[in-house]
């Protein structure tokens, strides 16, 4: 079968028809790649800026968490009266009315000077004052009892650091007079919470 002229102008017009069809398709073609190559940079930008907000908002979120346990410490630390400038006379008065209550024969102490416990300065700290107790016990439970009832009442947190008990000899001159049987010496650290100086 031979082409003529005439077909050749038929098959031209189709051929036209159909390259510019194939030009219009691949442009059609590279137009969806760019367009699904900006979606997807943008829903990479969306996810990060998505990642970048949901940490943060879980940065806060423990820092919220944090915050409320240092009040709720804060609270129970102020409510104890362990904020603020130590209390050296309420102390004292304290172990006078601990002498008077629990009987006891003889209570000797002396504070050392404040020191602060690792703070930076101008920070919130804690600052511990130590003393040295002596005591003069019917018994051991003495010793125990004192020891909880500052615990227990004092405006400070009171910490043990150690104790020695050791027996007293027998005294045989009065036997209806008490004498003590043990004498304990402890140290201990009275530690309270100070904020900066104000300025």
């Amino acid at each position: 079968m031979n082409i003529t002229p005439k077909d050749w102008r038929k098959l031209g017009l189709s051929l036209a028809l159909c390259l510019g069809f194939c030009l219009a398709g691949a442009a059609l073609v590279l137009l969806s790649l760019d367009r699904h190559k900006q979606a997807r940079a943008q829903q990479a930008s969306a996810q990060t800026q998505r990642n970048q907000a949901l940490g943060k908002l879980k940065q806060v979120s423990e820092e919220e968490s944090e915050i409320k346990l240092k009040s709720a410490l804060y609270s129970n630390l102020a409510a104890r009266g362990m904020v603020g400038e130590e209390q050296r006379l309420e102390w004292v008065e304290l172990l006078r009315s601990i002498k008077d209550n629990r009987r006891l024969l003889d209570i000797q102490y002396e504070f050392a000077p404040q020191q602060p416990l690792g703070n930076s300065p101008g920070a919130w700290g804690f600052y511990a004052s130590t003393m040295k107790l002596q005591l003069q016990l019917l018994h051991e439970e003495d010793l125990l009892n004192v020891l909880a009832d500052l615990r227990n009442t004092a405006k400070a947190l009171v910490l043990v650091r150690s104790c020695e008990v050791s027996r007293q000899p027998r005294m045989v001159a009065e036997p209806t007079a008490l004498h003590p049987n043990l004498q304990a010496q402890c140290t201990l650290d009275w530690v309270t919470l100070r904020g900066p100086a104000p300025r």
